[in-house]
């Protein structure tokens, strides 16, 4: 019998290795799966490569595992935002490491390595710095830029429901990152807020299929049971 559910935390994040590169999904506060976050912080991996829309704000989340130390690098599209002073800090002071990838550019690398596509050309940042070192075409009369598919080790994902199987569903713009991130990941982990039976979900309603996810845990909204 096929159960994603896990148990604990602790079974959620079993396994994740120093070094891992991690797929965190929401667009900043926005779907960002904290409860995994939470988790990560707890079980101790360290060297981390994190891949997200921005690099975090205040003292929590995202920013409390770079705070620690615990992140190496990071690959995001906003890595100043407002609130974002531990990013700020560690890498005016040399110890964090960044690679700055269009917001678009960045979901359609992680697109391509969930479809099994090893690289695509855009005209997205052709002529710039982010282009300094990448192979160029003219493609149709349009110079364009040579994008590499970004596979993550592990994806932490938030969605709104889930059954047993892993198809998941997302609240309306929940979505974002966290679809595309599920599928580009060797083990993708989800935090869900409802747990449905088996037929419940409406297949034309599910974003996610169940085939991408590892492991489901269950992270009920604030007051909510189930």
């Amino acid at each position: 019998m096929i159960n994603k559910i896990v148990r604990s935390m602790a079974d959620a994040m079993a396994g994740i290795k120093d070094g891992s590169t991690i797929l965190l999904g929401g667009f900043g506060s926005v779907g960002q799966p904290d409860a995994l976050l939470d988790g990560l912080i707890e079980q101790g991996a360290k060297d981390l490569v994190v891949v997200a829309n921005n690099a975090g704000t205040g003292h929590v989340g995202l920013a409390k595992l770079m705070e620690l130390g615990r992140v190496r690098r990071i690959i995001c599209s906003f890595p100043r935002s407002a609130g974002s002073v531990v990013f700020e800090e560690l890498y005016r002071a040399g110890k964090l490491e960044l690679e700055i990838v269009p917001q678009g550019t960045l979901a359609e690398r992680m697109r391509a390595a969930g479809a099994g596509v090893g690289a695509f050309f855009t005209p997205t940042s052709v002529g710039t710095k982010l282009a300094e070192g990448k192979e160029v075409r003219v493609i149709n009369g349009q110079s364009q830029v040579l994008e590499y598919a970004l596979h993550g080790d592990v994806a932490l994902v938030e969605a709104w429901q889930a059954d047993r199987w892993g198809n998941l569903t997302y609240n309306k713009s929940g979505r974002n990152f966290n679809a595309v991130m599920a599928t580009a990941a060797a083990t993708s982990i989800v935090q869900a807020h409802h747990i449905v039976e088996l037929g419940m979900l409406d297949p034309e309603a599910v974003v996610t299929p169940g085939i991408f996810i590892n492991r489901v845990l269950h992270v009920p909204n604030a007051g909510e049971v189930a």
